[in-house]
């Protein structure tokens, strides 16, 4: 039996990560494509339909699983529709631009009794699953400063929605969900937020640098994304460093999927999601030793949400994580904007 899959949006998003990734799931058939750039879609595959307006996927029975793929301010509106519709659905990062948007999603696909999940990919990321592994095998005892970097070196403003000041654009809309969910896949839900948010590049009109923290009762978790900065590839900061009671881990450089997809790779084709750039740990005594990172693996996502879809059985991201991620993404936006730190759960 196949999903029957329609995609709204055909910019990066949907060129780079979502078509390839549904396209190499065995269940899943991609079989229409909102969007006016049908020449692409043809290119692709011409068996694809290239189709002008939502509603008309909307109202396809043929179409099982809509997956939203467009700029961030239309996420929960679309998502509403298509749940509205019968449809499952899968919405790209950030789930929505409110806590509260993303609660009726939830509340919605709940009482339509339709699966939606959010496209959170970097939990299959091979920097992510190596110091995830590292810590759940107790490489460095207890966790007690976990820093996670997600910066590129765009120095110049670019024209377009995510760098324009509209609503859902900047990188903490951007970035900022891949890097909070990977931090509450690993230790939960904080006890508070602090974050610093701005934009600090000329003529930039949305957020270009924020450095959030974590607060937890035993740790702090310190998440930072610039479009200022060379990544850990380039000599800057490492992409993930541990400090435990028992030692530390450094992931210098980022996971290599992104990369991979847009210059062509697809999974299963060799070298696929192999990262050459090993973990380093340092124990209590100094000494350091390397070890192999994991191999990414995005394309387990698409598969867990078919799975879930023809079995019953659990989302790769459950909605409530989702949410989760949410609150914090509005807790950091609060706390920066008054300068003080946010208690957690929000009203």
């Amino acid at each position: 039996m196949s999903i029957g899959v329609g995609l709204i949006g055909y910019g990066m998003a949907g060129q780079v990560f979502h078509a390839p990734l549904i396209r190499a799931t065995a269940a899943l058939d991609l079989k229409a494509i909102v969007t006016s750039r049908s020449a692409e879609v043809a290119a692709l595959d011409p068996a694809i339909a290239c189709v002008e307006q939502v509603e008309d996927l909307l109202a396809d029975p043929a179409i099982d699983l809509i997956v939203i793929a467009t700029p961030s301010a239309t996420h929960a509106a679309l998502a509403a529709d298509a749940l509205r519709s019968g449809k499952h659905v899968v919405v790209d990062k950030p789930f929505a631009l409110s806590l509260a948007e993303a609660r009726d999603l939830a509340a919605l696909a709940q009482s339509v009794d339709r699966r939606l999940a959010v496209f959170h990919n970097r939990r299959f990321d091979s920097d992510f699953l190596s110091i995830k592994t590292a810590i759940e095998t107790g490489a460095v005892g207890r966790v007690t400063h976990f820093e996670s970097h997600f910066d590129r070196f765009r120095p110049e403003v670019r024209d377009r929605w995510r760098e324009d000041g509209s609503a859902g654009s900047g990188v903490w809309f951007d970035l900022g969900p891949h890097l909070v969910d990977q931090a509450l896949a690993l230790f939960g839900s904080p006890d508070a937020v602090s974050a610093d948010i701005t934009a600090l590049r000329a003529g930039s009109g949305a957020d270009d640098w924020a450095h959030v923290i974590l607060r937890y009762a035993d740790k702090r978790i310190v998440l930072h994304a610039s479009l200022n900065a060379p990544g850990g590839e380039q000599g800057g900061a490492p992409r993930f460093t541990v400090h435990g009671t028992e030692g530390t881990l450094i992931k210098r450089q980022l996971d290599p999927q992104e990369a991979q997809l847009i210059a062509g790779l697809r999974p299963g084709d060799m070298g696929w999601g192999v990262d050459d750039d090993p973990i380093e740990h340092r124990d209590g005594d100094g000494r350091m030793t390397r070890h192999p990172a994991e191999t990414g693996c995005q394309e387990r996502f698409y598969a867990g949400v078919a799975e879930a879809l023809l079995t019953g059985g659990p989302q790769p991201v459950p909605t409530q994580d989702a949410v989760a991620v949410q609150q914090v993404i509005e807790a950091a936006w609060l706390s920066a904007r008054e300068a003080r730190v946010v208690t957690l759960p929000l009203d």
